[in-house]
């Protein structure tokens, strides 16, 4: 699937609810359903700036796709960086540069996150990009 078409995907699953409080269930449900992350890569290096939370991330170079593994201490945002992982998980590094990350706004994550949280979800965005554009460039 395309990256568009997994967002479209997310978009259809979040519109399923009109209560927030919902919203935020299923947010929490798909941090839950994270694959765990190893404790190896619970690094200085692999924190986000940024978030009030600690987020980690890690991202390998997997036959030409970028493989993105994630753990965060707070619920909300573990949830926030599984749905990001959802949709550009497996794809190469030019179709992560390229996306428009478009179900954020759709879906109104964005308004109905904490400024702290909101600012956090911008700087997992920009690292997601970044391991796009190095991967690129030694690819």
């Amino acid at each position: 699937m395309t990256i568009n078409e997994i967002q479209d995907e997310v978009i259809e699953e979040f519109s399923d609810f009109d209560d927030w409080m919902d919203k935020y269930q299923l947010l929490i449900d798909l941090g839950n359903d994270l694959e765990v992350l190893d404790d190896k890569y619970k690094t200085e290096q692999n924190l986000i700036d940024g978030c009030q939370s600690r987020v980690w991330l890690q991202c390998d170079y997997v036959d030409g796709l970028l493989q993105f593994t994630a753990d965060s201490d707070a619920l909300i945002v573990k949830g926030i960086i599984a749905l990001l992982i959802k949709v550009i998980n497996g794809h190469t590094p030019q179709e992560i540069i390229d996306a428009d990350l478009y179900f954020i706004e759709r879906i109104g994550l964005r308004e109905h996150l904490s400024p702290t949280r909101s600012n956090g979800l911008l700087a997992m965005v920009k690292r997601v990009k970044a391991y796009a554009l190095a991967f690129s460039i030694k690819g």
